[in-house]
């Protein structure tokens, strides 16, 4: 089985989707001849911008691919890790952003829309103990660390 390698190419910024959908559709068409692309996926990470990343079994079939595609800035791909690519693309959790101090939105559960500053973190068990800044009086409650979302770092 050949080995599949990672491409990252260079794009104009914010016209990653534009690229991506481009390469499909050329993909597409090479499919209906009756030919394989050589591409496996086009993978456009979020929050990464300027990129597009392409699955490829050969180096060939990338150029093929973005060769006159009109936002593309460098015709020369760049090799990329598969480590890396998932990097990009797993999300990082949310427990693992938050600080004793910050505030966050609850998004989830009975208290869901109100605003809190946490007061603990506990990481190995995923759980954020907060305190309610909507509240007439302090009742510090603990929620699932996927329950909140940051709003904003350090004290109110």
């Amino acid at each position: 089985m050949p080995k599949i390698s990672y491409y990252a190419v260079r794009t104009t910024t914010g016209r990653e989707i534009d690229v991506a959908l481009v390469l499909e559709s050329r993909a597409n068409n090479i499919i209906a001849l009756g030919e394989d692309p050589g591409i496996k996926s086009i993978i456009v990470p979020p929050g990464i911008r300027g990129y597009v990343f392409l699955e490829s079994v050969k180096l060939a079939a990338v150029y093929r691919l973005i060769s006159e595609v009109k936002y593309v800035k460098s015709t020369q791909p760049i090799r990329v890790s598969r480590e890396e690519i998932e990097r990009l693309i797993k999300p990082k959790p949310v427990i693992e952003m938050i600080r004793e101090g910050d505030v966050v939105e609850i998004v989830r559960g009975p208290f869901r829309g109100m605003k809190a500053q946490v007061i603990s973190v506990d990481k190995d068990k995923n759980m954020v103990m907060l305190s309610i800044l909507e509240a007439a009086f302090n009742v510090p409650i603990t929620v699932p660390g996927d329950y909140v979302k940051p709003v904003k770092k350090g004290g109110v």
